[in-house]
């Protein structure tokens, strides 16, 4: 089974990514995640991700598309993936379809998790992410038992740049310009599965788990 999970920036894809991980096995791929281990790496992703998501825009298609394509080449996926984070464009829903045939394989549905902008805001913006385990906290629903520390190591915690309220304004903004498209496109296909993200995380979770079961 292979999945793309869409939904705006704090709509909680990494949690339900790692629970349908738990659930059915399947490889996450997070173009973030790879992004930032980028970054730690320095390579030459690395470098273009920090231009641009500093400031809270998408690093252009032609670069996540070359990262991606990169990941199918080097991993064995065969026992079914879940596409955290990409494709973000139409552009890139195309170049994904090219490597559905390159690969040879398909994607069998398109989650989109749905969430009131505001209380999107106020989710990003509390995050805090680990300097060194890259654990997440949140300043109100899941705090750290001791400030500014993280439970897991010890580690420093920090507000990433692009959780920053001016770069969340900013990266919602490019959601509803460059993203939403994406949900007629895959309506369209007869692939979209669309579920309530404002709910506890288990119950999102459900939701997630019924509508793959039907």
């Amino acid at each position: 089974m292979n999945i793309i999970l869409m939904g705006p920036p704090g709509a909680g894809k990494g949690t339900q990514a790692k629970k349908l991980v738990e659930k059915y096995g399947l490889t996450q791929i997070s173009t973030g995640d790879l992004f930032r281990k980028a970054v730690k790496e320095n390579t030459a992703y690395g470098v273009i991700s920090k231009y641009f998501t500093r400031f809270g825009y998408l690093v252009p298609d032609e670069y996540t598309v070359m990262m991606v394509e990169d990941y199918f080449a080097e991993h064995d996926v065969s026992n079914g993936f879940i596409l955290d984070g990409f494709p973000r464009t139409i552009n890139q829903a195309v170049k994904l379809d090219d490597m559905c045939k390159k690969f040879n394989f398909k994607i069998d549905a398109v989650i989109n998790l749905d969430i009131d902008k505001n209380k999107l805001i106020t989710r990003l913006s509390g995050r805090r992410t680990c300097i060194d385990c890259g654990s997440s906290y949140h300043v109100v629903f899941n705090p750290p038992k001791v400030l500014g520390i993280c439970d897991q190591c010890g580690g420093e915690l920090q507000q990433r740049e692009d959780e920053k309220e001016d770069a969340v304004a900013v990266r919602l903004h490019t959601y509803d310009q460059s993203t939403k498209p994406l949900i007629d496109f895959y309506r369209m296909m007869g692939k979209l599965i669309e579920v309530n993200g404002d709910q506890t995380m288990d119950d999102v979770f459900k939701d997630i788990e019924n509508s793959l079961n039907k």
